[in-house]
């Protein structure tokens, strides 16, 4: 077991240190406010990355729809112009 380059017999050693130094009844109470830390920075790291996913979800759709809106121009645009072909071309028979 290798947990950030730190073996098993070197995390035995840093507990029975720490143990050592602040002693059996402070150990559990620096151990809970450590999870809790660990704990608050995985929330906000979460809450990081969702926020980056909806940013980056917003902009595709933000790029996409101008596209659409354009084709769809482009679209009408082409039907408006062979409308009007087709009447110069009607009113030239006529003539």
């Amino acid at each position: 077991m290798n947990v950030f380059g730190i073996g098993l017999p070197e995390m035995a050693l840093i507990l029975v240190i720490a143990l050592l130094v602040f002693g059996p009844k402070k150990l559990p109470e620096i151990g809970r406010s450590l999870g809790k830390a660990i704990r608050g920075f995985q929330e906000a790291s979460r809450d990081f990355e969702n926020e980056f996913k909806r940013e980056a979800q917003q902009l595709e759709e933000a790029v996409k729809t101008p596209t659409l809106a354009e084709s769809q121009e482009v679209d009408t645009t082409e039907v408006t112009t062979a409308e009007s072909n087709n009447h110069n071309a009607t009113s030239a028979q006529e003539s």
